[in-house]
């Protein structure tokens, strides 16, 4: 389920966030975005912002009542997330990390290059506090008007979002795979819990990662709120080459975030006080949109990073030529948007450029977050998008297991079935072989 941008000023033509949030330049060569706060650029058409996005919340249909009421919980008129399906409990920790040695790419005037990351991780059943706060209500209110969505209960209600980890919750004996998680461009990293807290719950630590000044607002430690500075970089480019290209240095710029936090997780002085969980042997990638494009990012410039996934991102910074030096790589998408030879052709690009296992996935009837938490929550708030059909439940379901089962087989050297060929299972899911 994709909740859709609207712009109020400017009708039916695409904010530059709505681009980037709504498809991510799915269409790309197509697409001609706008700003972040609703301002349309001078070249910007109707024809191609209703190809893209919706120009209005009309597009959004109630959900069915069984599908918009929430699931019981201490409060009957809280979201929740899906539960976990793993072995272990779950655990979140909070970093908030400065790299002295960069300075911020896109409001150079803050200063040092900073990232919030959440770390979920396998922990001992019954230890912890409270669950896990969702996000700050401050975030989720900028992320819902920034998509036309105005209801005044709504960011409480998504900040309030119930979560299955446990905050101080003491850790799982071993060590564990690590996985890093990069939201989309605009999206806070708040919406990938639900998959956070899934491998979380079956053996991995998973760190994702807040890019500041990349989201409609990160909420500091201290409470300030930063919004999307590199949205309006987006905005200022007189072309599409000149978007593309500033997407792309978002890509390469979150490459070097993950470079760092691997450091801070893995190096000598670890910043987690329970990094010694980390087993810095087998780590993993994945990434929703720009994240996904991140994911290949990192990779090409990490040796650390053995294995990605691109889900539903347009290769704004390309795949290198030299390919990813064997290493596996999944691409789950949208379909059709996302099978060979469709809009995004950056696929074909990136897919000939591979050189290791490799996956070519697209599902029907998903639509752009159908990977994100985006569904389950849209669905409890009554909300539906006729252009996605595939339902809450199966999104979650798709997500998990197909995530899963690459991360077993690339991390953990475990047999994937599932990544064989279709299966009567999942029929919406479909293998590409160009």
């Amino acid at each position: 389920m994709t909740i859709f941008l609207r712009n109020r000023r400017a009708g039916a033509a695409a904010t530059a966030t709505a681009l980037a949030l709504a498809s991510l330049a799915a269409l790309a060569g197509t697409a001609t975005p706008a700003s972040a706060s609703g301002r349309a650029t001078a070249t910007a058409t109707a024809a191609t912002a209703t190809a893209l996005v919706p120009a209005s919340a009309a597009a959004l249909k109630p959900a069915s009542p069984a599908a918009s009421t929430p699931p019981a919980s201490g409060d009957p008129a809280a979201l929740t997330l899906p539960r976990p399906t793993g072995p272990y409990a779950t655990g979140r920790d909070t970093l908030f990390l400065t790299d002295h040695e960069r300075t911020d790419p896109w409001v150079p005037a803050a200063g040092e290059r900073r990232l919030l990351v959440s770390l979920h991780y396998p922990a001992r059943p019954g230890s912890g506090g409270d669950p896990a706060p969702y996000m700050p209500e401050a975030e989720a209110r900028l992320m819902l008007a920034q998509r036309g969505l105005d209801d005044p209960e709504w960011p409480g209600l998504v900040a309030a979002t119930r979560t299955f980890s446990r905050t101080d919750a003491r850790p799982a004996p071993g060590r564990f795979p690590l996985v890093l998680l990069s939201p989309g461009f605009g999206t806070p990293r708040a919406t990938l819990t639900g998959l956070a807290e899934e491998l979380a719950s079956r053996g991995h630590v998973v760190a994702t990662a807040d890019h500041p000044y990349e989201s409609t607002g990160t909420e500091l430690p201290d409470g300030r709120v930063l919004t999307c500075a590199a949205c309006d970089e987006v905005d200022a480019q007189p072309d599409d080459a000149g978007r593309r290209k500033v997407l792309a240095a978002v890509s390469a710029g979150r490459a070097a975030d993950f470079s760092f936090l691997l450091d801070r997780l893995t190096g000598p002085r670890p910043a987690w006080r329970h990094a010694r969980t980390i087993d810095a042997r087998r780590v993993g990638m994945a990434g929703h949109s720009i994240g996904g494009n991140a994911a290949a990012s990192t990779m090409a410039a990490d040796r650390r990073v053995d294995a990605g996934v691109n889900m539903d991102g347009t290769f704004f910074d390309p795949v290198t030529a030299r390919g990813l030096d064997g290493r596996p790589f999944l691409m789950l998408g949208t379909d059709p948007d996302h099978a060979p030879g469709a809009g995004d052709t950056s696929w074909d690009e990136g897919w000939a450029r591979l050189d290791g296992f490799k996956r070519w996935l697209t599902v029907r009837d998903s639509g752009h977050f159908t990977f994100t938490d985006t569904p389950a929550i849209g669905e409890q708030l009554g909300i539906v998008d006729p252009d996605a059909p595939l339902s809450a439940a199966r999104s979650t379901t798709i997500t998990r297991a197909y995530m899963t089962a690459f991360f077993d087989r690339s991390l953990r050297d475990r047999p994937a079935r599932l990544l064989d060929g279709p299966t009567p299972a999942h029929p919406e899911v479909l293998f590409q072989r160009p």
